[in-house]
């Protein structure tokens, strides 16, 4: 199995330096590593959930589309919050990215996310 790293400028680089690449590109699929609401530069945006998956799913387009892939073509997505309770602000957001038939998903609490952001979003997708 060949594999290659996805890197753009467009998002953020892995954070503080952490051992991963944004993505991975195998078998014509695109893994996209957790992404959160930082800007490109790393600087964490400022606002409510639903400013943080914006954010959040900025970046996961940006890497998806350096991989020659788009959020069309997720087939799922792991959703993480810092807070249950942001879930249906979250989900607002989420579906505006995804045309039926929509990516499996799998949404969870996760209290200790990195850096206290409040989401994290990983996904799969076709290439």
């Amino acid at each position: 199995m060949s594999k290659s790293a996805v890197r753009t400028e467009a998002a953020p680089a892995p954070f503080q330096g952490a051992p991963y690449n944004q993505a991975i590109v195998a078998n014509g699929f695109v893994f996209v590593s957790g992404q959160g609401p930082l800007d490109p530069s790393g600087k964490l945006v400022e606002g409510d959930i639903a400013v943080a998956t914006h954010q959040t799913f900025d970046n996961l387009q940006a890497i998806l589309e350096a991989a020659g892939s788009s959020l069309d073509k997720v087939v799922k997505c792991n959703v993480y919050l810092r807070d249950i309770k942001d879930f249906a602000a979250m989900n607002e957001v989420y579906k505006t990215y995804f045309k039926p038939p929509y990516p499996a998903r799998t949404t969870i609490q996760a209290a200790a996310l990195p850096g206290g952001i409040a989401v994290e979003i990983e996904c799969i997708a076709r290439k």
